[in-house]
């Protein structure tokens, strides 16, 4: 969205309105992979000498492509804001860069285990839940939460929603793993929380009837809004001024280090802004 700017440069002035949703289209099974990138360079060394890279040349990221517009495939390629972040990452480190598919919320655990991915890339919000099990990159984007309703609700409106979402039988689909599904559970205690492990089959289950409302990041939202579900809307948002980042093993301080400076020069030559305006429209 066109308010949110790259927070290593200036504050982040957080978004006033957002609509809620996450394209997200299944990514489980047998990891798909995409290689891109600039040329391999010297940037990895061999895993006996301390390899901050699973293969030497190729930095890989896990993702779970079904969150527009951070994360998507689009006839087979990986588009969006992360995906692009993370090509030019690479370039900058003189390696390929190449993409594996797991669902939302086994990034983290994939990536304390190692052996699928060198970094998690995708729409990771920091939380201290999650800051236990990994180390993050500095934050390149923040966000908020949103939840909507189907626009012909009237017993869920902009007015009421606060109390309207906190009642029992009220069931809100999220995205199993999230921020969405933490936000929903401590906000609307009494609504009864559908996870998904895509953030597109939550849309779905508003649309099918199997739930009420559908909660999650706003950039998401404001996204799946605008495209396949324009018979929702936005009932209610937060501020929570979300921070993303790219998630590492605490065992790889090195690779840590180095998308700091990465990212860093992207900020400094003005590219994260390019890529931002590029994606969120």
């Amino acid at each position: 969205m066109k308010n949110f700017k790259a927070i290593l440069k200036a504050p982040v002035a957080l978004a006033a309105t957002c609509a809620l949703a996450l394209g997200l289209t299944a990514c489980g099974g047998a990891p798909a992979t995409e290689g891109t990138g600039s040329a391999a360079g010297s940037a990895t060394t061999d895993q006996a000498t301390g390899s901050f890279t699973m293969t030497d040349g190729t930095i890989t990221f896990a993702t779970s492509p079904d969150y527009p517009p951070f994360e998507n495939l689009e006839d087979g390629e990986y588009v969006g804001l992360d995906m692009d972040l993370g090509r030019a990452i690479a370039e900058e480190l003189g390696l390929e860069c190449e993409y594996t598919n797991i669902d939302f919320d086994g990034i983290i655990p994939a990536i304390v285990a190692g052996g699928q991915a060198d970094a998690g890339l995708s729409g990771i919000s920091i939380t201290p839940e999650r800051e236990d099990q990994v180390d993050f990159s500095e934050p390149y984007y923040v966000d908020n939460q949103a939840v909507a309703v189907m626009a012909d609700n009237a017993d869920i409106t902009e007015d009421n929603a606060a109390e309207a979402l906190n009642q029992e039988g009220v069931k809100i689909a999220v995205q199993s793993g999230s921020t969405g599904e933490s936000f929903a559970a401590e906000n609307f205690p009494n609504a009864e929380l559908v996870s998904f492990p895509n953030f597109t089959d939550a849309f779905a289950a508003v649309n099918s009837g199997q739930a009420v409302a559908v909660c999650g990041n706003s950039a998401v939202v404001s996204q799946m809004l605008s495209g396949a579900y324009t018979d929702l809307h936005t009932v209610y948002t937060s501020a929570t001024g979300e921070e993303y980042a790219i998630a590492v093993s605490k065992d790889n301080p090195e690779l840590l280090a180095k998308i700091n400076d990465a990212i860093a020069n992207l900020q400094e030559d003005g590219t994260l802004d390019e890529l931002i305006a590029k994606n969120m429209g």
